[in-house]
């Protein structure tokens, strides 16, 4: 998945989490010879623009000091809205039931989009219900995962 690597991780969540926020994940991504630092949060009472403001605030500070990411980047907070991004085991996890895309980073069995019903996480692989069959997807093949909203 594109997380960020884990000493960006390691700066970030302990600065979210004091402010009262779940961090959902975090990615970077290259754009030419810049990146893009995108950070998820979330609240029980949901995110809203104060949120994201008063977090990339405190982020800004604390990832100029820490120096964590060289050269240019963007720093992005968002909350993770209606199509949700998945990035942990205990994302897929809590989310049993629903229903999700992913995009892998390489084609499993020909493909590398699948969509289907949440069954759970098991023994490093995410179990789907596809047209009635489970179909088991390795969760570091991964590249992308996202809930699908419910209307």
């Amino acid at each position: 998945m594109r997380q960020a690597p884990a000493n960006v991780l390691n700066v970030i969540e302990p600065v979210v989490e004091s402010l009262g926020y779940e961090l959902v994940g975090v990615e970077y991504l290259t754009q030419g010879r810049d990146g893009l630092l995108r950070v998820y949060i979330d609240a029980e009472d949901g995110i809203r623009v104060e949120d994201c403001q008063r977090v990339s605030h405190q982020l800004s500070g604390v990832l100029d000091v820490e120096d964590v990411i060289k050269g240019h980047y963007s720093l992005e907070i968002s909350s993770p809205g209606l199509d949700r991004p998945l990035f942990s085991a205990a994302h897929f996890a809590r989310f049993a039931g629903s229903e999700v895309k992913l995009r892998l980073d390489a084609p499993l069995n020909g493909r590398r989009k699948f969509r289907g019903t949440l069954i759970g996480v098991e023994d490093g692989e995410v179990r789907l219900l596809m047209d009635g069959e489970e179909v088991r997807v390795p969760l570091a093949s991964i590249d992308r995962a996202n809930l699908v909203p419910q209307f």
